[in-house]
């Protein structure tokens, strides 16, 4: 069984020869490290090394402006989560239809189509990040925009689906562009803290949820599965997630109330895969690789068949040991 057909398999509920495994997305300061460790010299050496089964291929620099503009400028007043943005102070949604959103006509894949084509037969993710919660929250600062669902309820509706209604367009087209080089929707929105999901779950189902199944169905009507990213305690939603049409379920934060892996295998194994779980907030940073190993093996037994091995959250920083990198890898792809 090929990478690529192993994660098909995975993703679509079926039992492949082993779990799948995925590296995840390193921190640029982590490369160094890893390929002192490893003795590689390129991304694609190391992967190859490790046996990862998963490609990442977002479109990057794609948006073509004649004059230059970025695709968004939020024009925050700060760096914070709490900084505000261009919709702080917005009152009706005629004014948001006054801001210069994207035009899709803009887009150019061409790049993203060449690394596609120099990828050989391994899982492709190759859609948009699609980050529309927390581009939402840019737009009005992070409680700004939790305060306005409650006092201009119509204004959050308007931002998200002027926003959400361009990375379908976007997703479209890239994925009529890519074809069936591309497998997967792979886009992420942290709902979660370290604690429980970040609005009720009553603010999910009116603000959110509408809007992220358009986004999950413009994935499957081009036959491509559906991976979530969100980091943080989301089992609230986890139902009303799977019932949205997620395929995947990533990253799985293990040290997030309510997401050990006995739990959610527990309710939830069969409904949805697994992508992650491998913690990175205590055990790659102190643990040994005897202990790493044994901690995988669990999460096989737990998690699996369904399940890809892959850290509990896809950039890892310079503080794990590439030792622990090397026996999560090694014991991810054991029979």
């Amino acid at each position: 069984m090929t990478s690529r057909e192993r994660i098909k398999t995975i993703l679509s509920g079926e039992a492949a020869d082993r779990c799948g495994f995925w590296l995840g997305n390193p921190h640029h300061d982590m490369w160094p490290i890893l390929h002192e460790y490893f003795g590689t010299t390129t991304e694609e050496e190391l992967r190859l090394l490790l046996q990862d089964d998963f490609r990442w291929i977002t479109p990057i620099d794609c948006y073509k402006h004649p004059d230059g503009h970025p695709m968004f400028d939020m024009k925050r007043r700060g760096v914070s989560l709490s900084a505000e943005g261009a919709f702080a102070d917005c009152e009706t949604p005629e004014e948001v239809d006054e801001y210069e959103w994207p035009n899709p006509d803009y887009l150019d894949f061409t790049a993203t189509i060449e690394r596609l084509d120099q990828t050989g037969d391994f899982y492709r993710a190759a859609s948009f990040w699609s980050p529309f919660f927390h581009m939402v929250a840019d737009f009005f600062g992070m409680e700004n925009y939790f305060l306005k669902m409650y006092t201009h309820p119509d204004v959050v509706h308007a931002v998200t689906g002027r926003l959400v209604d361009f990375y379908v367009e976007a997703n479209r087209r890239v994925f009529e562009a890519v074809g069936e080089r591309g497998d997967a929707m792979f886009f992420g929105n942290d709902f979660g803290s370290q604690l429980d999901i970040l609005v009720s779950p009553d603010s999910f189902r009116e603000f959110i949820f509408p809007y992220f199944k358009k986004l999950t169905d413009i994935g499957h009507a081009h036959g491509k599965q559906v991976i979530l990213h969100s980091c943080g305690s989301i089992y609230k939603v986890i139902p009303d997630l799977i019932a949205l049409g997620v395929d995947g379920l990533h990253p799985l934060q293990a040290k997030a109330t309510n997401m050990d892996a006995a739990r959610l295998a527990s309710e939830f194994k069969g409904k949805v895969a697994f992508i992650g779980a491998v913690d990175t907030q205590e055990l790659l940073i102190h643990a040994t690789p005897d202990e790493v190993a044994d901690e995988v093996r669990r999460l096989k037994v737990l998690l699996g068949p369904g399940f890809i091995v892959s850290p509990s959250h896809e950039a890892l920083l310079p503080g794990m040991k590439p030792e622990n990198i090397e026996a999560m890898a090694r014991t991810a792809v054991e029979g």
